[in-house]
């Protein structure tokens, strides 16, 4: 026990020394915790205590620790093949590939990459390649919705419309534009606005019309804005977005970084609006549920077909060493199989409406303005008072996660995100979570908020 102490303590000053966080603001007298080992939705820090991961990770242990199968399919690809470059072949990336367009539903070529700030990067450079090519050298613009995330490289961070996010990190890469979100409860168009989402949906048209069709080649989103602070428009707000987008000859590019791999009920989120078919849907996190990094730009066969055209400058100059790598595709191919076997999005939608039910119950609290939720994804926006609806403050967003923590349970909220606005509880578990965790969680949350709201 003493030994274990020592090098704990040990530890806890090298992490100190040479460790940089992530989103962590730095405390001389703050210990992060550390993991030592997990199993299901839960894992177990080196004091020995026990937490259920109520975000999974980063949004992305979509099946929880522990899965040995999964493992395994990594060791035995490295024992086979340790590495080989997409700029050549190799099985598991051809079979995830396919696997992939099969469950979009479409025809679909992937291109892979490390992680989803690289997806969407990826997307950016197809579509203004696809649109010079196919004889519209002007459309180089992007929209994008206010409070989305999007990733952390420039690209990626240019379309991330979260103003805490960019600070000191701009001027931004040319040629992004931004449109409020699909977001009711402070609906950008006034209070008691009906149809406020479609609204948000035609500020599109009008931006594309405003900037001139012949300058815009993409709408990026993701079908339900996660750490934005959980928005969930209704099912005809992306629906009217996508003809939108075919109105104006302008690629709609699905950002399911988080939504992807059955996190909504279904397998993809945009699946949730009907007619809807994206020119390129980008992946990564549910991918792998976090066991190996890997992420994904799938595009639609007719956008790759412009790619195959003859020309020195017509291919695809675009290079990711270990983007695709073998054992992290042999890791998503082993990811989706359980997916499929083990009849998890089913279960993700079957449960996920017994569970927003008993969250929804806490807006009988005046400090609880609105519960939101999708599948496995939930949001609770905290406010000073049902009139006003004025956000809580930092101080009691952390005072209430760390009451959660207390209790064993690890949520999350919209940090760094909107000023003045990260007064959202996020909770998103693992995908493969069982009845006793859901019960857990919504106990732990209800207890805590009827004690400290």
């Amino acid at each position: 026990m003493v030994k274990m102490e020592t090098e704990t303590k040990d530890l806890v000053q090298m992490d100190k020394d040479h460790l940089w966080h992530a989103m962590h603001r730095y405390n001389e007298k703050d210990a992060p915790m550390m993991a030592t080992e997990g199993f299901g939705s839960w894992f177990t820090d080196t004091k020995g205590d026990k937490y259920l991961d109520g975000v999974s990770g980063l949004w992305c242990l979509n099946l929880g620790h522990g899965r040995k199968e999964i493992a395994q399919a990594a060791y035995e690809q490295m024992i086979h093949l340790s590495y080989f470059p997409l700029t050549l072949s190799h099985k598991p990336a051809i079979e995830l590939s396919a696997k992939i367009s099969e469950h979009l539903k479409g025809s679909y070529t992937t291109f892979f990459t490390n992680s989803g700030s690289e997806a969407n990067e990826t997307a950016f450079k197809i579509a203004r390649q696809y649109h010079s090519q196919n004889g519209n050298q002007g459309k180089y613009k992007f929209i994008s919705r206010y409070r989305a995330y999007h990733g952390n490289t420039f690209g990626a961070l240019s379309a991330t419309a979260q103003a805490n996010r960019r600070v000191k990190y701009d001027p931004a890469v040319p040629g992004f534009l931004h449109v409020p979100p699909p977001y009711s409860y402070r609906s950008p168009f006034g209070e008691n606005v009906e149809n406020s989402d479609l609204l948000a949906a035609e500020y599109i048209d009008q931006v594309i019309n405003f900037e001139g069709s012949e300058t815009v080649a993409g709408v990026i989103l993701e079908p339900f804005i996660s750490g934005g602070g959980v928005l969930i428009p209704s099912k005809e707000y992306l629906t009217r977005v996508s003809e939108i987008c075919k109105k104006h000859d302008v690629l709609l590019i699905v950002d399911e970084v988080v939504s992807g791999f059955g996190r909504t009920g279904k397998m993809f989120g945009f699946m949730h609006s009907k007619g809807v078919q994206p020119d390129i849907v980008t992946m990564a996190k549910g991918l792998t549920s976090g066991y190996l990094p890997l992420g994904a730009t799938a595009v639609n066969s007719r956008i790759y077909e412009k790619f195959k055209e003859n020309g020195n400058l017509n291919h695809f100059r675009h290079v990711s060493t270990y983007g695709g790598h073998p054992a992290s595709c042999a890791v998503a191919l082993k990811n989706i199989e359980i997916l499929e076997n083990e009849k998890i999005v089913q279960r993700v939608s079957e449960l996920s409406e017994s569970t927003l039910s008993a969250l929804f119950e806490l807006t009988a609290l005046d400090k609880v303005g609105e519960v939101r939720g999708v599948g496995f994804l939930y949001g609770i926006e905290l406010v000073e008072g049902k009139k006003t609806k004025t956000p809580v403050s930092d101080e009691f967003m952390g005072k209430i996660i760390g009451a959660c923590k207390e209790k064993g349970l690890i949520i999350g909220r919209n940090g760094d995100t909107v000023p003045g606005y990260g007064n959202v509880l996020i909770i998103a578990p693992p995908l493969s979570s069982t009845v006793e965790d859901l019960r857990f969680v919504i106990e732990t949350v209800k207890s805590v908020l009827y004690e400290l709201c």
